[in-house]
């Protein structure tokens, strides 16, 4: 790491005998030198996951949650809503089908796939 020096007044100090406030000495003021540390490079790190093993664990894993879900007779289905990455749990009237609840609500879901889009266009941009 290398360090530049840039030079910076120091005040004059007053010498035995003298009242304070009256410099220590004629002419010009002594330097003394302020040392600033120069930018560091970041280094990435590598990914230590795989994100495309996660995310197929992540398919099997809601697979076999329906499954259980069916053979129990609970009206719960699981997605995974493939422009977030995230799973959406939906809670079903087993009676009539209709849709219960959404988890995250869809109102939410809305907005998370409008912020993705939002990203994209302000990624894409060039000034």
């Amino acid at each position: 790491m290398s360090l530049s020096v840039d030079q910076a007044p120091v005040p004059p100090v007053a010498q035995p005998g003298q009242a304070n406030g009256s410099p220590a000495q004629t002419g010009p003021p002594k330097i003394a030198p302020v040392v600033r540390a120069k930018e560091v490079p970041v280094v990435k790190a590598e990914p230590l996951v795989d994100p495309k093993q996660l995310r197929e664990n992540l398919h099997a894993a809601i697979e076999k949650l329906n499954e259980q879900v069916e053979r129990n007779g609970r009206g719960l289905n699981f997605v995974v809503d493939e422009k977030l990455g995230r799973p959406i749990i939906t809670v079903l009237n087993t009676d009539t089908g209709e849709v219960v609840r959404t988890i995250p609500t869809e109102v939410i879901i809305k907005v998370a796939h409008d912020i993705e889009d939002l990203k994209g266009l302000l990624m894409d941009l060039k000034l």
